[in-house]
């Protein structure tokens, strides 16, 4: 068994392990900690816990102290030289005439190092910036391109739903999300409709999926034909949460619709996995995920 703490470096970033050596930090506390870049301050978002081995990817960077008041005072400092290298960044983009957006500024915490993240539709020969950078700061820089999902996490926005994104808020790491989820989940595939802010794939779809693909084993799909307890029908809508389906059936020469829970049918012949919602192009539904 290892002992381990819990720390975040950015709200709703990734969580890294830490050797705690001789402290036991409580949760919300700052530590100052070693890590692959240099020297830099989080927060414990749990504190010290004994896990196996073999979940930890050695070696082990270790806790150097827990965080005092120059410490913090330290990191705030950082935040306000970070707004000011932005505007210099941008200031000198815009000089290079170099066609990327400018995302964030980050300075590690003993200032060793600044890195810049940026987007951009290509790759971007950054050369003589990072020198003109590096001759205002006087320090090592580094730009580092990021996706569209990466920009969405670090801005922050208000999703579709009213609520701030949740890439922002709670989620450490991206999930890989598929437009197949979106068809099981009976959605539109409009793409304005299950894209986030991003323009990708909306990270929720992955909540429930598990859920669907449990209800989907024991649930006709739409044009299967069933027997009910009034005849032979064929399934015409479906709501898989509810467990509901609406069945035609033809009684004495006439059609009719019944509704039956899946519990009260049996499966003669199933359907196609398609939902009625709208068609779009395939190819151009991938390039969302």
């Amino acid at each position: 068994m290892a002992s381990i703490i819990g720390v975040r470096f950015k709200t709703a970033g990734k969580i890294y392990y830490f050797d705690p050596v001789g402290f036991n930090p409580e949760k919300g506390e700052c530590v100052v900690v070693e890590t692959a870049r240099g020297v830099e301050i989080g927060e414990v978002v749990f504190p010290r816990r004994d896990i196996e081995e073999q979940e930890i990817l050695k070696p082990l960077k270790t806790v150097l102290r827990i965080a005092d008041s120059d410490d913090l005072k330290i990191r705030e400092d950082n935040k306000k030289k970070e707004k000011e290298a932005f505007n210099i960044c941008l200031e000198k983009i815009k000089k290079h005439g170099l066609d990327m957006k400018l995302v964030d500024v980050e300075y590690t915490f003993d200032t060793s190092k600044i890195l810049f993240y940026f987007t951009a539709d290509g790759r971007i020969d950054f050369r003589e910036l990072v020198k003109d950078l590096a001759n205002v700061f006087k320090t090592r820089i580094e730009l580092r391109q990021i996706g569209v999902r990466d920009e969405s996490k670090t801005v922050g926005s208000v999703g579709i739903c009213g609520r701030p994104i949740c890439c922002a808020q709670f989620l450490g790491e991206f999930e890989p999300v598929s437009i197949n989820m979106a068809k099981k989940q009976g959605l539109s595939l409009n793409p304005t409709k299950i894209s986030g802010v991003c323009g990708r794939l909306m990270c929720c779809l992955k909540y429930e999926q598990n859920c669907y693909d449990e209800l989907l084993k024991v649930t006709p799909r739409k044009g299967a034909v069933v027997q009910t307890p009034d005849g032979v029908g064929t399934v015409e809508y479906v709501n898989i949460l509810k467990g509901m389906l609406k069945i035609k059936l033809e009684l004495e020469k006439e059609t009719v619709f019944h509704d039956y829970h899946t519990s009260e049918v049996k499966l003669l012949k199933n359907g196609t996995a398609e939902n009625d919602s709208e068609k779009f192009d395939e190819e151009f539904l991938k390039t969302l995920e």
